[in-house]
């Protein structure tokens, strides 16, 4: 099953395109295209990288209904106090009359005001789903305990050393689906590819490191969002529907979590923004 219901009811594909640091205006519409080509369904960007009119271009263009797409965006922090108007300013740049999913990129600043207006729109038929990202078990439950609509969706850094077991946990209680990004840990993972115990995991299903990795994250129960910029990776990384992992595979790359998140402190605004370059 290549979808999953989130707990509004919406159907979800469990895999899609992470467009983040997809700048260059001309080579992100293609991006995009080359994965909704491939078969990608679901396309995730945000506020804060600034290509949602490249995104919309691709929408626009491409030759799948948008009944067929997912398309999900992010509230930037520093938006929060007028959440509804950035919003619907996503909606002009991304050509679209709704969004599929709308998260709140980080939880500090006002993010109750931002929940509330997201609420309302949700309640519109504007959104069809709302969720949050980066957000712990306690800022998580504070949320859910203050407002009347629980996320559908927490979207948080997910990886083989960074599995967010504990999270998992509290997300699974309130039912809020696991989504996550960086599933090969931008960059910062790839001395791993070569561990002889994943490689062996490899040869035995005749798929590529990446691939069982990615796998391994569907098998968990976690919605992928893998960025590429190349055709070829896009195919490869969409080509892990046809094999699964055995329990005792399941348990082997269990093992390589050291419950160490890269990206940032979610506690530290600044920290954070100075981490991915913003």
């Amino acid at each position: 099953m290549n979808s999953i219901v989130l707990n509004n009811g919406v159907e979800m594909p469990v895999l899609g395109l992470g467009t983040f640091l997809m700048n260059d205006p001309s080579a992100c519409k293609k991006n995009v295209l080359d994965a909704i080509g491939i078969g990608y369904r679901l396309v995730d960007t945000a506020q804060g990288y600034g290509n949602e009119d490249q995104i919309g271009n691709a929408i626009a263009q491409c030759a799948v209904p948008r009944e067929e797409l997912f398309i999900t965006t992010k509230v930037w922090f520093k938006n929060y106090e007028h959440t509804r108007v950035s919003v619907e300013k996503s909606l002009r740049k991304l050509q679209t009359e709704y969004l599929d999913l709308v998260l709140l990129h980080w939880p500090f600043g006002n993010t109750y005001a931002a929940w509330r207006a997201l609420e309302e729109m949700y309640a519109e038929g504007k959104i069809r789903a709302i969720g949050v990202s980066n957000y712990n078990a306690a800022r998580l439950i504070d949320l859910i305990e203050y407002n009347k609509v629980i996320p559908a969706v927490n979207q948080i850094e997910t990886n083989l050393i960074s599995q967010q077991v504990e999270n998992r946990k509290w997300m699974d209680k309130y039912n809020v689906q696991h989504q996550g990004y960086a599933p090969f840990g931008q960059g910062r993972m790839d001395d791993m590819y070569n561990d002889p115990q994943l490689t062996l995991v490899a040869e035995k299903y005749n798929k590529t490191v990446r691939q069982i990795v990615l796998r391994f994250q569907l098998q968990s129960g976690v919605i992928v969002i893998p960025k590429s910029v190349n055709a070829e990776r896009m195919k490869e990384n969409f080509e892990v529907f046809d094999f699964e992992l055995t329990n005792d595979d399941m348990a082997l790359l269990q093992g390589f979590d050291k419950a160490a998140p890269m990206i940032g402190n979610p506690e530290n605004p600044e920290k954070v923004v100075a981490s991915l370059g913003w």
